[in-house]
C-alpha cells in the first residue's frame, strides 16, 4: 500500500530538516501550528488537491530585532517563535519553509503559496525585509526569487 500524500509530506519533512537531532530547529506539531496561527493567520499555507497535502509553506513574521538575533545566531528557531511577540506590529518575515511532494515540483505552488501568504502579511504589517535558513539550493533559490519578487531585502543565516 502506498503511502498517503500526508505521510509523504511527514517523511519529507524529515529527510530534508532532521528536526529530531537538531534542537536548535522548530519541531512542528499541531500545538506549533495553532501558536504560528496566533501569530498570524497566514503563517501556514497547504496546497492539497483533494488527495492531501501536495504542498507547505511556513513563514513567520517578527520584529527586526529577532531577525538579527537569529541571523547572529544568538537564538535558535525555535527560540525566535517562541519570542515573537503576539498581537505586535512585525517588520521582518522569516521563511520557514516550503515542502513539496516530487510530483509537484517544478510548477509554482510553493511560490503562489508564498506570494499569497506574504501578500497577507505584507496588508497588515510593516515588512521591510525577509529573511531565511536555508537547507537547500531549491531553498536558497525559492527565497531570492520571493524577495526580488516583492522588493525586499533578503538577510541568510550562514550554517
Amino acid at each position: 500500500m502506498s503511502k498517503s500524500n500526508y505521510e509523504r509530506m511527514i517523511q519529507l519533512a524529515e529527510d530534508t530538516f532532521a528536526v529530531k537531532n537538531d534542537p536548535e530547529q522548530l519541531d512542528v506539531n499541531e500545538e506549533v501550528i495553532e501558536h504560528l496561527q496566533k501569530i498570524h493567520q497566514a503563517t501556514v499555507s497547504e496546497y492539497d488537491d483533494g488527495n492531501g497535502p501536495a504542498a507547505w509553506i511556513i513563514m513567520i513574521p517578527t520584529t527586526q530585532e529577532l531577525m538579527s538575533q537569529f541571523l547572529l545566531k544568538n537564538i535558535s528557531e525555535k527560540e525566535l517563535v517562541e519570542r515573537t511577540p503576539l498581537h505586535h506590529t512585525y517588520e521582518a518575515v522569516y521563511l520557514c519553509s516550503a515542502m513539496v511532494l516530487e510530483e509537484y515540483r517544478r510548477k509554482g505552488i510553493a511560490k503562489k503559496l508564498s506570494m499569497n501568504a506574504l501578500e497577507k502579511i505584507l496588508k497588515e504589517h510593516p515588512i521591510k525585509s525577509l529573511f531565511v535558513w536555508a537547507f537547500t539550493k531549491e531553498g536558497d533559490l525559492g527565497s531570492e526569487a520571493l524577495a526580488k519578487a516583492v522588493s525586499l531585502p533578503l538577510y541568510k543565516r550562514q550554517e
